[in-house]
């Protein structure tokens, strides 16, 4: 297969950047790490809202090319690194390393004792990423709205999908990490969610805060293999089909909305092969959900409801505000 060096758009950025420059990019990296960790939400939507994600998919395909492995095989350094845009990778990873140690506690309780104030939030951030990506299509042809019509309706079907009650043997841990790190990449698909689905988010949870490092080790490995295979395809798609190829992310986005929406009833659990209901920390995992309106019968159901629209404004406008200050770092720079 043949390989293409970093573009030379990331070479110059990686020349002028400063320290404060890989600060930012660590932070960025928090802000993708803490996504990933709340089922639905993508830390590949983040990348794109934050202004990284090309850059993001053109420096880890480069990990995959002959000429990186090669050299690092030949344990030639310096070679290697010359290949791979790593300043921006390890600050990036640093950042997402960092929020998955760090607060997966945190935002685990708030998933279960604020779900509706955490989706709302998140719903305004995805929301308003939709029409601020939106501008990074060239040309709105027909080909472009189809490709993000088929990504809308497939995102949307999938978010609803019932999880499956899976092994928790070697392979199928190296698969779960391989899939989800392919939707992590991709925004709208969270790879987290993709956990749900495959019956493994709880599994990985308490790995991470259990620090069981088999487990965690198997992960990773099937996750740096996906997500360099999601990335010599993506890449391949941003050069070839550039504005088709965010239409389809935005398309993503867009259908992952269903599974963001803030009230929810639960209808189903999952269970064991007999029939009995399987626990986490002592509470069932819900397995399938419903979509309905806010309630007003209270008034604590009605200062939930403001609170959730505050909260998603705030979402909306967090959005609005990275765009416009990267929009005017592009003009200083």
């Amino acid at each position: 297969m043949q390989t293409t060096a970093p573009s030379e758009e990331t070479k110059n950025t990686r020349a002028t950047r400063t320290i404060k420059d890989y600060v930012g990019l660590t932070l960025r990296g928090i802000a993708m790490g803490a996504s990933d960790i709340v089922p639905g939400v993508s830390g590949g939507t983040m990348a794109f809202i934050l202004g990284i994600y090309e850059e993001l998919i053109d420096s880890i395909r480069t990990i995959g090319q002959r000429e990186f492995i090669n050299a690092a095989f030949r344990l030639r350094i310096k070679e290697a690194l010359k290949i791979i845009n790593w300043p921006f990778l390890v600050a990036v990873a640093s950042g997402i390393g960092i929020a998955i140690l760090t607060l997966a506690g945190g935002l685990e309780w708030t998933l279960e004792n604020q779900p509706v104030l955490l989706w709302s939030f998140f719903f305004g951030l995805i929301l308003g990423s939709v029409i601020t990506v939106s501008k990074r299509v060239g040309s709105w042809r027909i080909t472009v709205f189809i490709g993000l019509g088929i990504a809308v309706v497939g995102a949307y079907l999938l978010v609803g999908a019932v999880p499956a009650q899976t092994p928790d043997t070697w392979w199928f841990l190296m698969l779960s990490g391989a899939l989800a790190s392919c939707a992590m990449i991709l925004p709208g698909l969270s790879g987290a969610f993709i956990l749900v689905l495959l019956g493994k988010y709880e599994f990985v949870l308490n790995a991470v805060n259990q620090r069981d490092i088999v487990s965690i080790a198997l992960i990773a490995i099937g996750a740096a293999v996906g997500l360099i295979t999601a990335a010599q395809i993506l890449g391949y798609f941003f050069r070839r089909y550039h504005d088709v190829t965010v239409a389809v992310l935005i398309g993503f986005m867009l259908g992952s909305l269903r599974k963001v929406w803030p009230w929810k009833v639960d209808v189903a659990w999952l269970t064991d092969a007999n029939g009995d209901y399987i626990l986490s920390h002592g509470e069932r995992i819900v397995s399938q959900q419903h979509d309905i309106l806010p309630n007003f019968s209270t008034v604590a159901d009605v200062t939930e409801f403001l609170i959730a629209v505050a909260l998603a404004l705030l979402g909306f406008g967090v959005v609005f505000l990275l765009d416009h200050a990267a929009a005017r770092q592009s003009k200083t720079t």
